[in-house]
């Protein structure tokens, strides 16, 4: 199935090409998303990302994914190490990210929902961000036919849910002022 899609689950265990990490702009792979992919992937992600860091925050850098079920690790810088994630940190790096995925001939990429734990940032303007990001990404003529948002925990899917509906209801509705 192309497209978006939300999954409720452990982003480490996606069969995709890539997978992107909520990551700090050093690159150093701590709890939440990243400690679950390092946790999985081995120690070779973090030797590579060691290696690239730091980056700026809102761009991205990637590494093989080690043991994961994935060919790479896109990481995508929200923010500094024991900062928040803003907003247009998590477009830009979720942008970054995507364009990475698409530079490798990615087809399938796995995300998370960036900049929520840790950082702090809302749910709601996460998926709002991220849904538009992504819709944007799988519409173009490029390599890059899913974005699958899996989203740990009930609550993170059905906040994604509730604002990927809320998106589809509003182009009904300006399908229907059209006619």
């Amino acid at each position: 199935m192309s497209g978006v899609r939300l999954v409720e689950g452990d982003i480490s265990v996606q069969e995709v090409d890539a997978v992107i990490n909520a990551a700090n702009a050093s690159l150093q792979m701590g709890s939440g998303v990243a400690g679950a992919i390092r946790e999985r992937g081995g120690p070779s992600i973090q030797h590579e990302c060691d290696a690239l860091g730091p980056i700026e925050v809102g761009r991205a850098a990637v590494t093989f994914a080690g043991d994961l079920k994935a060919r790479f690790v896109i990481h995508a810088a929200v923010m500094e190490i024991g900062g928040v994630a803003e907003a247009e940190s998590v477009r830009s790096s979720l942008e970054h990210a995507l364009a990475c995925a698409a530079e490798r001939a990615c087809a399938t990429v796995a995300c998370p929902a960036l900049g929520t734990g840790v950082g702090g940032l809302g749910l709601q303007r996460c998926a709002e961000i991220s849904l538009e990001v992504a819709r944007r990404v799988v519409a173009a003529d490029g390599p890059i036919d899913e974005v699958r948002f899996v989203l740990f925990g009930e609550p993170a899917y059905r906040v994604f849910e509730m604002v990927d509906d809320a998106e589809k209801v509003l182009r009904q509705m300006q399908a229907l002022e059209r006619r």
